[in-house]
């Protein structure tokens, strides 16, 4: 998954950042999800989502609990009380893979390819099948043992309850 903290919809750098994950379909299929938190409250929130054409999950933290939890309160803006913006690429399980909260600051729009090696990374680190072309995996193929085979005769919650 990744997590992307964000300022919130006042922030046309944050507005202008959300449509570039409009790639955010390429992660659905590469098996990955994309959630974005804000301080808004969530008519704000809601509204932040429709005004960039988003169709993937944005949560509402007006109680700025992970904005206190992680210690990111942006101190630069105290009338908006923003968290600092983060991108974080996640494991199975909420482990954290990689913080690239310096892409978002520093190169806004240009981190889909550095984002794409670390899902590559994370997915390779967590799917037995990454490398169907070991001799293992297609010696249990041609035995029909297909129980390694990501998601082949589990559901997804089957797969990521047995990660953990």
């Amino acid at each position: 998954m990744v997590l992307v903290l964000s300022r919130g919809g006042f922030c046309p750098k944050d507005r202008r950042q959300a449509r570039v994950w409009s790639t955010h379909h390429e992660m659905e299929v590469g098996y990955s999800r994309l959630v974005t938190i804000s301080t808004d409250n969530m008519l704000l929130t809601n509204e932040y989502r429709d005004g960039v054409g988003a169709h993937w999950t944005f949560l509402s933290d007006p109680g700025r609990k992970v904005q206190k939890d992680l210690d990111i309160a942006e101190y630069t803006d105290p009338e908006h009380n923003p968290m600092i913006p983060h991108v974080i690429v996640l494991e199975p399980g909420l482990v954290i893979f990689k913080n690239l909260q310096r892409l978002l600051v520093f190169w806004p729009t240009d981190h889909r390819r550095e984002l794409r090696q670390d899902l590559r990374a994370a997915l390779k680190k967590c799917r037995p099948d990454w490398e169907i072309t070991t001799p293992e995996l297609k010696a249990a193929w041609n035995r029909v043992n297909v129980i390694g085979f990501i998601p082949m005769a589990r559901t997804y919650g089957q797969v990521f309850r047995e990660q953990k």
